[in-house]
This record gives C-alpha cells, structure tokens and sequence, in this order.
C-alpha cells in the first residue's frame, strides 16, 4: 500500500515556494501490537466515551474544554477550533539556519521526509537541499500538523530531505535540578584511561541495522508458539460482534438496550405459569 502524505503545502525558502508533501519516516507495524481480551468470554474489550451520572455519550456532543480553575471549564467548538488560521497550515518557511550540530538531541522527537510534489518541483528542491548540505546547515522553522503547531528541523538526508519535529523550550525539564546532587568531582586518571582505551576498540561507523529489537522478536516468537495449541485461541463471530460506529467506538447504549431486552424477555417467560398436564384416563 503506497505512503499517505501527511501534510501537503509549500516549503518557502525567501521568495521561492516549492510544493512538497510530508510522509512519516517510521512504521508502528514494526511492533507487536496487541488486543486486551476479556477472558471468561474470549471476546475484545472495548472502551467508550462516558460521563459521570450519564453514561456513554456520542462523540458528536462532545467540544474540547480548557480547565482555567479546578472543575471550571471554557468550552470550545470544532468550528471556532478550525476557524484560526495560521500561515503554517500550508507554508513552511525556512526563517533560520543553524549549523548542523548546534541542536541538542534532546529537543528532537520525530522525523518525517519532505518529497516534491511532482517533477517541477524538483529543481528547486534540489538546490535547497544542496545548499544546506554545502552550507552543513540545518534549516528552521515552524508547521502546523494534527491539530498543533511544531517547531521543525530541515535537513540533508540522502537524496532528500528529512524534516524532524522539535520541541520546545517549555516543554523541557531543566537538568541542573536532576544532577544537583552529583558531585564536580572528576573521574581518577587510570580508570578514565581504561574506559577512553576501551571505547575507542569499540567504535564503529553507526549502522543501525546491527541493532535488533530482542524484545519483540521473543514476543514474536511467544506469539508463534502460542499459535501452535488450539486451547490458546478465541474468536467472536460476526453475529456476535457489536455494531460500531464510524469512530471505532463501541455502540454501548444499543448493547445495552439489547441485554435489558433480553433479561426482560426472560423473566416474562419465567413468571407465565407452566401449562398444566391433564392426566391420561386409566
């Protein structure tokens, strides 16, 4: 299945605006994803949007709320959510330029790759990216992408670009608080030899397939063995499934309607009196 584009707008350098599309550079199916399954019935659980004192709700009466005091609340409408508009929306504008090892790795949190939208757009994609790998330079600047406005990193990768996501200033723990307690005492010179001998043999270029994820390659192998006794399985066929609305979230209240409909029927069974047998003549 081909890539979705994530976002789509201009990459603006200046007063020149390349089309570009924007495709998450890592894959989630990598992963051992799993289910919670509820045991006695073998059946998936699911989870619904519930009110206090009211039950489950349709997503539909639900509006984002920004708690200003405690259990006070200013409510916002999907419509004035969407009706602020901001430039980045559709432009991301190259407003900075950093060399490229002035950014901390802390602040970096997830890569994405920036492609030309089509063959014209090629040309001057080509010279942004040549410039910043003569320059060694990290392009900066600002988009906005699912609901918020990140700060980005612009920057050489291959024949390509590779934006990454930064976060910001305020969204950092400071680290003087976390080693204040640590001494300025420095490491005694014979140990420090041997560890600076040590990490010296050990160095390689870095190459990350050399790593692998032992982790979920013994859930993996778990799993395939699993596989292998019948008295491991469950299903829930389609009859029994519960209808779902366009959200993913389960339809509880008709559920539930359903069960009450049932439990009534058969305690109206239970309270008819039985039909009396005539006894057979002798």
């Amino acid at each position: 299945m081909a890539a979705r584009a994530l976002w789509k707008g201009q990459l603006r350098l200046s007063l020149v605006s390349i089309p570009v599309e924007l495709f998450s550079a890592t894959r989630a199916s990598a992963k051992v994803a799993f289910r919670q399954i509820h045991e006695p019935s073998g059946k998936p659980v699911h989870y619904a949007k519930v009110v206090d004192g009211v039950g489950p709700v349709d997503t539909d009466d639900i509006v984002k709320g920004y708690e200003y005091e405690s259990g006070k609340y200013v409510l916002l409408e999907p419509e004035e959510v969407d009706s602020i508009k901001l430039e980045t929306k559709k432009t991301l504008e190259l407003v900075q330029f950093v060399g490229a090892c002035d950014i901390s790795p802390i602040y970096f949190d997830k890569p994405y790759y920036v492609v030309p939208a089509d063959d014209l757009a090629e040309d001057a994609y080509r010279v942004v990216r040549d410039a910043l790998r003569a320059a060694s330079k990290i392009g900066l600047g600002q988009l906005t992408l699912r609901g918020r406005e990140y700060l980005v990193a612009v920057r050489p990768c291959g024949n390509g670009l590779l934006l990454e996501t930064l976060r910001y200033a305020d969204e950092l723990r400071k680290a003087e608080p976390m080693f204040s307690e640590l001494s300025g005492k420095k490491a005694e010179k014979d140990l420090l030899d041997v560890a600076t001998t040590l990490i010296d043999r050990k160095t390689a270029p870095f190459d990350a397939a050399a790593f692998k994820d032992n982790y979920t390659a013994a859930l993996t192998e778990l799993v395939k063995r699993k596989m292998k006794g019948k008295s491991n399985r469950v299903s829930v066929d389609e009859d029994e499934r519960p209808e779902r609305r366009g959200d993913n979230i389960v339809d509880l209240m008709s559920a539930l309607k359903q069960s009450l409909e049932a439990g009534d029927a058969k305690k109206s069974a239970k309270s008819k009196p039985a039909p009396s047998r005539r006894r057979k003549s002798a």
